[in-house]
């Protein structure tokens, strides 16, 4: 079989690996890919966003199978578009994208179908919104209704801080058209958990629960990223949890879509966190996390392909996904000065047996030689038989592996552990 992968990141590269152990899979190609994939795929220039020309090349280069995985291209519509020549896909199409694509559609949703969220608003003038700030609750939450990299959401621990977001949002349009409209909402607290889920829109088979860092700092400090590294399971989501997260949220979000007219297909990823009052749903993300997949993918036992192609022919009742009892962690390795300013162009080192354990982000591979072409650069991955020897190996991997500027979290999984020790 050939494959074709849409996407660059360290989300498609576990993804890309994951597939590459089905035996019938004989080439995958990877648009556009970056070139920490060279040895796991065939990378062709072609942007995730580039929709006519990525439907071209999976025609000319008769592509058996294609995996749609960051939202953007899922949002325009590249799963539709694909489809409508033939190419069976995995991902959500256009309608059912729009539960990341639209933050507006997705509160909406929850309020419709009685799925736990917080508390919000809606607004599509600066003015309103700025009036209703004046009596809202703080700390509160700031939500640009689009995608926003995401960067979208800002939270606002003072009324200055709110104001400002909105008229960031709203007026400066930080993001562009995704804040035309901005969801202004309650502030909650507890601990977080990612569940991605596998569902065909008829069934859902939730994932290994797994925890994120989004902070920059050690310690939970500085600036939101796109995530410093991740552990799972999540010592947090447990039995009981999962169970209440199944009946209230995960069951009734798939056949709330189905009733509105938009059968969700693909990863749906549940971002929860876990209130005094029970489980609420913080986000929902239309594909798989980033970087959640590098430690969820590792822990899968099932084949990838055949799990995704379930998904496809809505069989998905029909066959076991079966997860490892091991513990994964994950430690993202960035550029000195992300998610802000940094410098691009540092030759990677990376030992030749730590490949398997690598997911490669931002880098370009140029006269023979791996450099660095991003903000986060690599995850380093290890799977052991606890969180506590898992984080150790990961860090022992870390060590490793070298490039100019290079800068982590040194923390990952501290929390994790702390909760696993407080059981």
């Amino acid at each position: 079989m050939k494959l074709l992968v849409v996407g660059s990141g360290g989300r498609e590269h576990a993804i890309i690996k994951k597939l590459k152990e089905n035996k019938q899979v004989e080439k995958i190609f990877a648009l556009p890919g970056n070139g920490g994939m060279v040895a796991d795929a065939e990378c062709v220039n072609i942007g995730a966003t580039e929709i006519e020309k990525i439907v071209d090349f999976a025609l000319e280069n008769k592509i058996d199978y294609a995996v749609v995985a960051p939202d953007d291209p899922l949002v325009l519509g590249c799963v539709d578009a694909l489809e409508e020549k033939g190419i069976p896909c995995f991902g959500p199409d256009k309608k059912a994208a729009i539960i990341e694509g639209s933050k507006v559609f997705s509160k909406n949703l929850m309020k419709k179908y009685g799925i736990p969220t917080a508390q919000y608003e809606v607004f599509d003038n600066a003015e309103d919104a700025l009036s209703y700030l004046e009596s809202a609750p703080i700390p509160t939450v700031i939500k640009a209704d689009g995608l926003a990299l995401g960067k979208g959401v800002i939270i606002a621990n003072t009324l200055d801080e709110a104001k400002d977001a909105v008229i960031s949002i709203m007026q400066d349009k930080q993001f562009g058209k995704s804040g035309d409209k901005i969801v202004v909402e309650e502030f909650l607290t507890g601990p977080e958990v990612s569940v991605l889920s596998f569902t065909d829109g008829n069934v859902v088979v939730p994932m290994i629960s797994s925890m994120d860092h989004k902070r920059a700092g050690d310690n939970d400090t500085g600036l939101n990223t796109g995530g410093m590294g991740t552990v799972a399971p999540n010592p947090y989501y447990t039995k009981d949890v999962a169970a209440r997260c199944m009946e209230e949220i995960f069951v009734p979000t798939i056949r709330a879509m189905k009733e509105e007219g938009r059968t969700f297909k693909g990863c749906l990823y549940f971002g929860l966190m876990l209130t005094q009052n029970g489980p609420k749903v913080i986000e929902y993300n239309c594909r798989f996390g980033d970087p959640e997949t590098q430690v969820v993918l590792p822990l899968l036992e099932s084949d990838l392909l055949s799990v995704m192609q379930a998904v496809t022919n809505e069989t998905l009742a029909d066959i076991e996904v079966k997860f490892s009892q091991k513990s994964a962690c994950c430690v993202i390795m960035a550029s000195e000065g992300y998610p802000v300013k940094y410098e691009k162009g540092y030759e990677i080192t990376i030992p030749q047996n730590l490949n398997d354990n690598v997911y490669v982000a931002g880098a370009k591979y140029e006269n023979g030689k791996l450099l660095t072409n991003g903000g986060r650069v690599l995850g380093v991955t290890a799977v052991e038989d606890n969180l506590k020897k898992s984080i150790d190996k990961a860090y022992d991997y870390v060590s490793d592996i070298s490039f100019g500027n290079a800068y982590f979290r040194h923390d990952i999984g501290t929390r994790a552990l702390k909760a696993t020790e407080e059981k």
